[in-house]
């Protein structure tokens, strides 16, 4: 038995993140040897299929020959540099093509380690962009219920996951909430769209009242991830977009988890037919296999920092790692695939069997809804349909669910009571219908 062995390793050197440690004198954990396609495989031999892409990272499957190919191949010429005064061709090449790909004057591209420092340069670009104005007045940031965008200091204040905020209030600044646009919310007959408008009213009149001193708001485009995949209508991104232009706001989209092509198209922001002032993009960008961010802006925000030093007017934001060549060129091997394999196309084809996959799950007693945006797709169990109660999250119902998959060979992580699949899209339809099998039999067991 090898996976007890390495258990015990690691139980006595490592503080695993967003855990409890204690529940693992329960809860086995789950050592990984290796990695093929959708599959993550224990050192006993027992294959998990990977149904959340290992923390919505995974594009193209684990070990994908051709990003194995690239990072190999740039490993052999130039492991990492400096990007302060210097700079190399792989992430000249990925700014280039980023531009190219991403909504329209967006020029510019700034890097970062990871998601959340890729939330923090957007913060603190769009606030020193207006102290550059003329405009210090303009420090606030609008954040909608249910949202998340990172967990470090900045990033946990303009997100609204109340166990964070409660727990980290002391530390955090103080940002505006305005209601979720999330369907999941709207009253019986409303659809998507009618529920997104009328919460907009709520965001407008915010922008109108103190406009002056808001500097930006923050929004995760169509889906609110970890606030519990709660799924909004475009129409709600058009609207807020408007808005900012007529009340000096920026507008932050924080792609991080639905870009690249989680959607149905490569960006979210594109269903809106918007673009926003910062665009971050971060997880997918290198298709799973290191980390890093960008944060994409215009030229006239480029601009605004762009003048003599003594102005001291430059941007203050560095990491070590940025711009690392070795996650450049995963980056660029993950567009290439993109570009050669006609993933957009594909991915609609099985969105479109996890769409009829889970229509039976429609009807069941103890979901109360199944929401789909492109490849992500989440079945949130209540207790009573009816009245939309959900089950005390004391009970922690969607850990048994997991525990259950786990036994049946499947990765389903859950967000609270909320069971969804964000799959690696090299899945084929009849892994999704065991998926959904797997999920259905976990939750009817519980």
């Amino acid at each position: 038995m090898q996976n007890s062995k390495i258990i015990q390793r690691d139980l006595s050197v490592l503080w695993h993140p967003c855990t409890q440690m204690k529940d693992h004198e329960t809860l086995p954990l789950i050592p990984i040897r290796r990695g093929e396609g959708v599959w993550l495989e224990d050192f006993d031999g027992k294959r998990y299929i990977d149904a959340i892409s290992s923390w919505w990272v995974n594009l193209f499957g684990h070990a994908n020959p051709r990003i194995n190919a690239a990072v190999r191949d740039q490993l052999e010429t130039l492991e990492h540099v400096i990007l302060a005064g210097f700079s190399h061709e792989p992430v000249i090449q990925l700014s280039e093509r980023l531009i190219n790909i991403t909504p329209p004057d967006l020029t510019h591209c700034f890097y970062a380690d990871n998601g959340s420092a890729g939330i923090e340069v957007a913060l603190k670009m769009s606030f020193h962009y207006w102290r550059n104005q003329g405009l210090p007045q303009k420090t606030k940031f609008v954040t909608l219920q249910d949202s998340y965008h990172g967990e470090t200091l900045g990033t946990l204040a303009v997100g609204d996951v109340a166990l964070y905020k409660e727990t980290y209030a002391p530390l955090l600044m103080q940002s505006l909430v305005a209601p979720s646009p999330a369907g999941c919310y709207a009253d019986p007959g409303e659809t998507y769209e009618d529920y997104a408008r009328r919460q907009f009213e709520s965001m407008a009149a915010l922008l109108e009242k103190q406009g002056d001193e808001i500097a930006a708001v923050i929004v995760e485009p169509l889906v609110q991830c970890a606030g519990g995949m709660r799924m909004y209508h475009p129409i709600y991104l058009t609207l807020l977009r408007q808005a900012c232009d007529q009340y000096n706001v920026h507008l932050i989209a924080d792609e991080m988890a639905v870009g690249f092509g989680r959607t149905g198209t490569m960006f979210a922001c594109e269903q809106a037919n918007i673009t926003p002032d910062f665009l971050c993009l971060s997880k997918g960008l290198t298709g799973g296999y290191l980390p890093m961010a960008v944060v994409l802006t215009s030229n006239k925000i480029y601009q605004a920092f762009y003048d003599d030093y003594t102005t001291l007017k430059a941007f203050l934001h560095s990491h070590s790692y940025t711009g690392n060549p070795l996650a450049c060129r995963a980056a660029l091997a993950t567009l290439d695939i993109f570009e050669q394999d006609n993933v957009i196309e594909n991915n609609r084809k099985l969105a479109h069997v996890m769409d009829e996959a889970t229509r039976p799950l429609q009807d069941h007693p103890h979901i109360g809804e199944v929401r789909q945006q492109g490849m992500i797709l989440a079945m949130e169990m209540v207790k009573d349909k009816k009245k939309r109660q959900g089950y005390p999250w004391q009970e922690r119902r969607g850990l048994q669910v997991y525990q259950y998959a786990l036994k049946k060979g499947a990765l389903l992580r859950p967000l609270g009571n909320v069971i969804y699949l964000m799959p690696p899209y090299v899945i084929t339809p009849e892994q999704i219908r065991q998926l959904v099998e797997i999920a259905q039999a976990g939750i009817d067991t519980i």
